[in-house]
C-alpha cells in the first residue's frame, strides 16, 4: 500500500482502490484473530499508519479536485471528510488500547465496518465519476502526487488536525516528520515490509 512508485499508465483511483485492497487483506487477517497479542497490535499499527497516509492524500488532492469537477462535488467531499473523521477517532482510541482488552475488538470491528462502507461509497459512486468528469493524464498526476505526499504525510492519528487544503498540505509533512521519529524509536512497524522484517529478527 506504501508504494513509492506508479507505474506510468496507472491513474489515481488504481492507486486508491489498491490501497483499499491491501487494508482489506489486513482486516482479514486481524478478524481471524490468530497470532500474539503483540503481533495483532503490531498489524493493527499498519492499518492505522496506512489508513492514516490514505486520508490524508485524498483530502489534499483527491476530495479538491471532486470539488472542482463535479457538480455535487462539496457535499461529497464533505461527506467522505466527516467518515474519515469517524475512522481517525476510532484509531486514536485504539492506539492506545491494548490488544487483550475487550475494547480492542470492539474499535476494530467499529473501525472495520466504517472502512468497509467508506470504500463502498468511493468504489461505487465517487471513483467512477471522477474518472468520467476528469482527463486521463490529470489522474495519472494525480496518482503521481497522491503517491508522494503518502510518503510524507502523518502515519499516527491525529483527529483535530486540519482537513482541508491548503492548511493540511502545509501542516501533514511536518506532523509526518515527527510521526515518523516517533514510530523510528518506538519500533512501531507502518507498512507489511517493516513488519515481516520484525518478525525475522
Amino acid at each position: 500500500m506504501s508504494s513509492p512508485e506508479t507505474t506510468d499508465d496507472e491513474d489515481v483511483v488504481d492507486i486508491l482502490v489498491a490501497d483499499h485492497r491491501a487494508v482489506e487483506v489486513l482486516f482479514l487477517e486481524l478478524e481471524t484473530r490468530q497470532g500474539t497479542p503483540e503481533y495483532r497490535r503490531q498489524l493493527v499499527d499498519v492499518v492505522i499508519a496506512e489508513l492514516v497516509r490514505h486520508a490524508e492524500a485524498e483530502e489534499a488532492y483527491v476530495y479538491p479536485t471532486a470539488r472542482q469537477v463535479l457538480p455535487d462535488g462539496d457535499q461529497i467531499a464533505e461527506h467522505e471528510i466527516v467518515e474519515h473523521a469517524d475512522a481517525e477517532r476510532t484509531m486514536k482510541e485504539l492506539e492506545s488500547i491494548d490488544p487483550s482488552d475487550p475494547r480492542f475488538d470492539e474499535l476494530l470491528a467499529h473501525l472495520t465496518s466504517t472502512i468497509r462502507h467508506h470504500v463502498r461509497d468511493e468504489e461505487n459512486e465517487l471513483f467512477p465519476r471522477l474518472r468520467a468528469a476528469t482527463a486521463g493524464e490529470e489522474l495519472v498526476e494525480l496518482a503521481a502526487k497522491v503517491t508522494a505526499f503518502k510518503q510524507i504525510a502523518p502515519t499516527r492519528p491525529h483527529p483535530g488536525a486540519p482537513d482541508h487544503p491548503p492548511a493540511n498540505k502545509l501542516l501533514a509533512p511536518g506532523t509526518g516528520m515527527i510521526d515518523r521519529l516517533r514510530d523510528a524509536l518506538s519500533d512501531r512497524p507502518t507498512t507489511m515490509g517493516e513488519l515481516r522484517e520484525q518478525q525475522q529478527r
